[in-house]
């Protein structure tokens, strides 16, 4: 049985982690989103790096 790489998966997990807690952060205060909020959470969520990706991308709507 082979060891888990760590010094590739931690960075990793990291980021994801840092992303979709930034994402989360924006998307709460924010009073306009393309589309509803609460499907964006669970895109943020679910979808781990790229759903916050998508959400900074797609999902924010410029005031």
């Amino acid at each position: 049985m082979e060891s888990i790489p760590w010094g590739v998966v931690a960075p990793i997990a990291l980021v994801q982690l840092v992303l979709i807690v930034l994402a989360l952060r924006d998307l709460i205060p924010r009073r306009e989103v393309n589309g509803p909020k609460w499907v964006w959470a669970i895109v943020i969520v679910i979808f781990g790096l790229i759903g916050p990706v998508l959400y900074f991308t797609v999902g924010r709507r410029d005031a």
